[in-house]
């Protein structure tokens, strides 16, 4: 009986790699033997015997027979070659197999979909190995230096102004941690056994790298990310964007422009590492204010609210000179000793937006093609959830901390540093 179209392709593959495995065998072999010196002093090492190890890679299993000797200098046993190919002392994978199963792990919904996703492509490994794959290069990740500046932008077709305009935005996402009783039953827990916390995040890109896609729909070329682990500090996490954004061309972009929403930490982090950038409040978040200050204003009346805060939005969205804030301080009552206290909505609203005056420049801002909403910081968001915070995950601390700097490693196509 003649073989299917699948069990042709799959045995060809299966000589392919086969193949493959074989030829880097044989080179890695041929280099192997190159190496009986001590690469630290360049001296032949003493009581020299081979050592036989073997290697999990791409395209299978390969056993190499390496010089081991004592080193003169060091007085330690060394193997030079593996320390030539930056192995650790116990490493049994390769780091083309490393990169792999890491983006699987962050691309894939759970560790064991990883393993699934590596079997299918011929690397058969455990979901606890890749598990402990990504402990270690989260701890690399967050110990190790930062990757190199990222090379300059090419040009690109667009608005002259804005070819050096630099992009941060910034906001929190939350997820599930275990929480102090996880695992207890249930009748001897008296708090919570899962706890939400906040992972502060960022989104940095040039404005140059703005496009479409054909249904009309915006998207980003290129972006860099930031995230930090719930219990980060704002002061670190401001660090942290601040030293991404001068990996991004921070030190030579024409403007900077921010954008956030009205959380306080993030003003206090804005006003901290980027006093001299073009602020701007997001626009979804100031009409969220204004509806809920036409709500409390129209208590019951729908179609009230909707009549007195359309108008506000439009001018605010497309007029220069808006007034806003006039519109809504008229709404206070006189400050004199006979007027009755302000309403306390209405009064912390006011305040909102006298805090964010110099913050509401939506018309000016679109007309120089400038982002007034975090829609990019809101994809960014929901890109990172769409991992961390699927059903039936409760993060420990340590766990979210490896998987999340993996996962901005790979955002920001600098994975393969960690092997640098």
């Amino acid at each position: 009986m003649s073989q299917t179209l699948a069990e042709v392709e799959n045995e060809v593959l299966a000589d392919g790699r086969e193949w493959t495995r074989r030829q880097l065998e044989q080179r890695l072999q041929a280099q192997a033997d190159q190496f009986t010196a001590c690469l630290r002093s360049g001296l032949v090492l003493k009581r020299l015997c081979l050592h036989q190890f073997t290697l999990k890679t791409v395209s299978g299993t390969v056993t190499i027979r390496a010089p081991y000797g004592l080193s003169p200098r060091t007085g330690r046993w060394v193997c030079p070659i593996r320390e030539h190919w930056g192995l650790e002392p116990h490493q049994r994978l390769s780091p083309a197999l490393e990169q792999r199963l890491a983006y699987s792990a962050v691309a894939a919904g759970s560790y064991e979909k990883a393993a699934a996703l590596a079997a299918c492509w011929g690397s058969a490994i455990s979901d606890d190995a890749i598990h402990s794959l990504v402990a270690r290069l989260g701890e690399r990740a967050r110990a190790g230096p930062p990757p190199p500046p990222s090379p300059p932008p090419s040009p690109r077709p667009g608005p002259p102004a804005l070819a050096f305009c630099l992009s941060l935005m910034l906001d929190g996402w939350m997820v599930r941690e275990r929480g102090a009783h996880w695992g207890a039953p249930l009748a001897q827990v008296t708090t919570e056994r899962v706890a939400w916390h906040e992972v502060k995040s960022a989104v940095i890109y040039h404005l140059a790298d703005r496009a479409e896609n054909a249904a009309g729909r915006g998207m980003l070329i290129e972006k860099n990310v930031v995230a930090c682990a719930p219990g980060t500090e704002p002061l670190e996490f401001g660090a942290a964007v601040q030293q991404e954004a001068l990996r991004c061309g921070l030190a030579s972009a024409k403007e900077v422009l921010v954008v956030a929403d009205g959380a306080a930490w993030i003003w206090g982090l804005i006003a901290d590492r980027f006093s001299t950038a073009t602020k701007t409040l997001d626009f979804y978040h100031a009409s969220e204010h204004l509806w809920a200050l036409a709500r409390h204003l129209h208590p019951d009346q729908r179609e009230g609210a909707a009549q007195w805060v359309q108008p506000l939005l439009h001018r605010l969205r497309h007029d220069v000179d808006h007034r806003l804030l006039e519109t809504l301080e008229k709404l206070l009552p006189p400050d004199t000793p006979q007027s009755p206290p302000p309403n306390p909505i209405l009064q912390r609203e006011v305040e909102y937006f006298r805090h964010h005056r110099d913050h509401l420049q939506y018309a000016s801002l679109a007309a120089r093609g400038a982002p007034i909403g975090s829609g990019a910081m809101e994809s960014a968001c929901s890109q990172f959830q769409n991992r961390f915070k699927r059903r039936g995950q409760f993060w420990s601390r340590q766990g979210l901390r490896d998987l999340l700097a993996v996962d901005v490693a790979v955002k920001n196509h600098s994975l393969v540093h960690l092997w640098n």
